[in-house]
C-alpha cells in the first residue's frame, strides 16, 4: 500500500492556483507528518509569489475522502481548507472541508482545467 501523500496548495482566496508537494516524514498508509524545512520552504514560496496557503491536502490510500479523527486533532489552522484524496476504491475522490474547533464542514469544490 502507498504512503499517505502531502502538500500545501497556494493560491489568493479560495482559488487556488500551485501545488507544494512536500514529504510525508511519517513514511505511513495511514498517517502524514509535513518535513518543517520544506513546510517552511512552501511559505517563503508563497510571500514571494505572492500567494497564501489555501488548503493543505493528503491522500487516504485505503480509507474514504472524510477527514480521519487525527485530521480533526491535528487541524490547527481554521482558516485554511483540508482536502483530502482517497484512492481506495480505485477511483480518485477528492472532497474539501472546514476543520474548526472540531467542527468538520463539508464544503463544494469547483475544479477548473
Amino acid at each position: 500500500m502507498p504512503d499517505e501523500a502531502c502538500g500545501y496548495l497556494l493560491g489568493n482566496g479560495e482559488e487556488i492556483t500551485y501545488h507544494y508537494p512536500m514529504t510525508n516524514t511519517d513514511h505511513s498508509p495511514e498517517h502524514f507528518s509535513f518535513d518543517p524545512a520544506e513546510q517552511f520552504s512552501a511559505i517563503r514560496y508563497a510571500r514571494r509569489e505572492g500567494l497564501e496557503i489555501v488548503a493543505n491536502w493528503h491522500s487516504h490510500p485505503a480509507t474514504p475522502s472524510r477527514p480521519s479523527e487525527e485530521d480533526i486533532r491535528l487541524a490547527y489552522d481554521p482558516n485554511i481548507l483540508y482536502l483530502i484524496l482517497s484512492l481506495a476504491t480505485g477511483t480518485p475522490v477528492l472532497n474539501g472541508f472546514r476543520i474548526q474547533e472540531g467542527i468538520v464542514t463539508k464544503i463544494d469544490l469547483e475544479i477548473i482545467e
